[in-house]
């Protein structure tokens, strides 16, 4: 069970889960060390520099998720109508130092998770609500956390996965935002947007939560994807010739945090 699952966490109850596995978080990295089914030793330094950044970031996002992102307040009695500029959307830049983007791949007898870097971004935003965004992710600077396998990163990177030579980044950018209501995990939006990967463009629809306070702009939350679908077929079940022990699965997670902070006016 991939799509939002709480399974990496074990047997937690759900309050516990709740606590230590936050909706949003990426979920290799907030739940790793109550993990059953990891293999390899995660790297001290990698995970030790990402786990900062990360933890920073949720509390950035924490307070930015805690406002309704498609609510804004009324306008008072009788105010004039905003037009023209006031209308028009304001643009926030992604931090990257913020940011951050994990996967969690599985294969039978095991998994491994790591990181793509976010290389730049900018988010639209309407009074307080996110409208619009677009990302680009470094793919050359992709890494693997819980091994230090030089021989796994180079395969990662090769034809066989996501050709980074070839196609150094990512993309998504949104196309559409529908708020969401009553969520049992808290998200109140959902998300539809392009997703480009070794140049195959791909429409994938995610909840998520969203949240915008004080000229800064927060989007958090996970989603599965089939690699399939990007030309990423490397021991695919789909594949014939290949073994079963050898399969690994076609649904991968990634699990990010945006922030963004409204840019100067000049």
């Amino acid at each position: 069970m991939l799509a939002g699952s709480r399974q990496p966490c074990g047997r937690l109850g759900p309050s516990e889960a709740a606590v230590r596995c936050p909706i949003g978080a990426p979920l290799y990295l907030a739940c790793w060390p109550r993990a059953r089914h990891w293999t390899g030793s995660p790297s001290p330094s990698s995970l030790s520099t990402h786990m900062k950044k990360l933890v920073y970031s949720l509390l950035v996002a924490s307070t930015l998720l805690a406002l309704p992102a498609f609510t804004p307040a009324p306008a008072p009695a009788g105010a004039p109508t905003a037009t023209g500029r006031k209308d028009a959307a304001e643009t926030y830049t992604v931090q990257t130092q913020l940011s951050s983007l994990g996967w969690l791949a599985k294969k039978v007898g095991g998994q491994h998770h790591g990181a793509v870097p976010v290389k730049e971004g900018a988010v639209q935003v309407k009074g307080k609500q996110i409208v619009g965004g677009s990302f680009t992710f470094d793919m050359a600077g992709l890494v693997v956390e819980d091994t230090e396998s030089p021989r796994l990163l180079a395969h990662l990177k090769s034809d066989d996965f996501f050709s980074t030579e070839k196609n150094p980044t990512a993309t998504f950018v949104i196309t559409s935002l529908k708020p969401i209501k009553n969520d049992d995990r808290g998200n109140n939006a959902e998300v539809t947007g392009n997703l480009t990967v070794k140049g195959i463009t791909k429409s994938i629809t995610f909840p998520a939560k969203t949240g915008v306070k004080d000229g800064l702009a927060s989007a958090t939350g996970t989603t599965t994807i089939d690699r399939t679908q990007f030309d990423i077929k490397y021991r695919s079940k789909s594949l014939l010739d290949t073994a079963a022990d050898k399969v690994i699965d076609d649904l991968f997670i990634i699990s990010f945090n945006i922030i963004a902070k409204k840019e100067a006016r000049s």
